[in-house]
């Protein structure tokens, strides 16, 4: 089906604005986009209690890191990073809208972990950020849920490239045990030759520039772009890894490779669910009432956790 209408409208307003594309500008500037579109998105709904605390890093920093618990007692602990091709995006405005929204509809507590950005932080900080911050919650899920609440990883683009790593690293280093995944329009992979990568229907929201321009800040050396802890897509064996949920968008330059992931990880044995947003591009996912593909998107995620959840005892 054709891109939907209001999505060639958001387009169009911002071709007649003229504004630049990402990869034609700087990270700060890029940077400074999310207030706008927040705006647009507004507040998520309110929730049973919100807490903001620092997580100290191995080399002295810290990162932010935000804990949404619903109303109701929340039945798991859903870990949730961020999209933004590892340079731009926080938990901050569009992202706390949608964790809201997900801990309301999934009845379950998210954190967001607000991993520190490439350029300035380039590979591997974000993935040994995230997993300080996965280690968290998986110690305190005692705190943010019922008892033995099961732990679920998720995030798009980027953030699904992150969630992906993170469930192969729990596999590898004997925990914490991950019930599920979610992954949106995960980044699995650097080849940018694919066809949904140089398809001209594709180069909307984000193209082939943008993509290299943000792999360009994450990771500037294109062999080292092969580790599996970059594209995850080559890892030895994807085996034993949790069941997941991969959302492709139909517009998409990631689209070919979240569908070869969630094969791969088929062929590996793992209970997958593939599912494609038609006439959506990417970064829907994110655009809280701006995009008709958000509430439909955010619809079928919580399904899908909810489902798990009543499959595994934890009540509709």
């Amino acid at each position: 089906m054709p891109l939907d209408e209001v999505s060639q409208g958001f387009l169009a307003e911002m071709a007649a604005t003229r504004t630049p594309p990402v990869h034609e500008g700087t990270p700060a500037i890029a940077r400074m986009s999310g207030m706008v579109f927040a705006g647009l998105s507004g507040r998520g709904p309110d929730v049973g209690e919100v807490r903001n605390l620092r997580l100290a890093t191995p080399d002295g920093d810290t990162i932010r890191v935000r804990v949404i618990i619903p109303e109701d007692a929340p039945r798991s602990v859903i870990v949730y990073f961020h999209g933004g091709g590892w340079v731009i995006g926080d938990i901050d405005l569009q992202y706390d809208h949608l964790a809201r929204d997900l801990a309301t509809r999934t009845r379950s507590t998210v954190v967001l972990v607000n991993y520190r950005k490439a350029p300035e932080h380039p590979f591997p900080t974000a993935l040994e950020d995230s997993w300080l911050g996965l280690s968290w919650a998986a110690g305190n899920a005692g705190d943010l849920a019922v008892a033995d609440a099961p732990l679920i990883v998720g995030g798009d683009s980027a953030g699904g490239n992150i969630a992906t790593v993170l469930t192969r690293w729990a596999r590898d280093r004997g925990g914490p045990a991950i019930g599920c995944q979610v992954l949106v329009y995960p980044v699995t992979d650097c080849d940018l030759d694919r066809p949904s990568y140089l398809a001209p229907e594709n180069q909307l929201l984000l193209g082939r520039d943008t993509m290299a321009w943000f792999w360009g800040h994450y990771l500037a050396d294109p062999s080292e772009r092969m580790s599996p802890d970059a594209s995850p897509i080559r890892a030895d064996s994807l085996a034993d890894l949790p069941p997941a949920l991969v959302y492709v968008a139909e517009f998409d330059p990631l689209h070919d490779e979240g569908v070869a992931y969630a094969e791969a990880l088929q062929a590996a044995g793992v209970p997958v669910t593939l599912e494609e947003a038609a006439g959506q591009m990417h970064a829907y996912f994110q655009m809280a009432n701006i995009f008709p593909g958000y509430t439909t998107g955010i619809e079928l995620v919580a399904q899908y956790i909810g489902k798990f959840l009543a499959d595994n005892g934890r009540g509709a």
